[in-house]
């Protein structure tokens, strides 16, 4: 059966892998429980960086953000322009476009660090669910055997009790 369940995964996998790559799946797929929570995996692997780019992200994703940034942008050119010839800034506002300028440049990496991490993690997380339904097949497939080898023997239990029965109304 084992050799049976080999080559089973062998014809799932139907990839070009190489040949310790292969052992290995196969191992884990046969041998060894190979369901992880991948959101704790991940969130042990963090590291600082990760950590403080997924919170930017969060904040910065917010509606919170959103409308506080709104209300700034519309209390500074107010303020300005109400104020002009005293202002910080006066129209066009050339301060006020350095600063967003600024915050563009550094929103936009903080947000592909905390999008290429997630992608990561996503990886991570397919592959873990392609494992685990090749092992849901091959578990299928033993029950699928079993159940096979259940029925022939009830039907060969059934056929020798209809025999006896035959012999002992002879």
């Amino acid at each position: 059966m084992e050799k049976k369940k080999k080559e089973i995964v062998k014809m799932l996998l139907n990839q070009n892998l190489e040949e310790k790559d292969e052992e290995e799946i196969l191992d884990l797929l046969i041998n060894n429980s190979i369901t992880i929570d991948v959101d704790k995996e991940n969130d042990r692997n963090m590291t600082f960086g990760e950590r403080l780019a997924d919170k930017i992200s969060e904040v910065i994703g917010s509606w919170a953000f959103i409308i506080s940034f709104c209300l700034f942008l519309l209390l500074w050119v107010i303020v300005n322009g109400y104020l002009m010839i005293n202002a910080l800034d006066p129209y066009p506002f050339i301060l006020l476009n350095l600063l967003l300028s600024c915050l563009a440049s550094l929103q936009a990496p903080i947000i592909m660090m905390s999008q290429n991490r997630q992608a990561k993690k996503d990886t991570i997380r397919n592959k873990n669910d392609y494992h685990t339904d090749l092992k849901s097949e091959l578990i299928l497939e033993s029950l699928h055997d079993d159940l096979d080898k259940i029925l022939k023997n009830q039907n060969k239990i059934l056929e020798y009790i209809k025999n006896k029965e035959k012999d002992n109304n002879e």
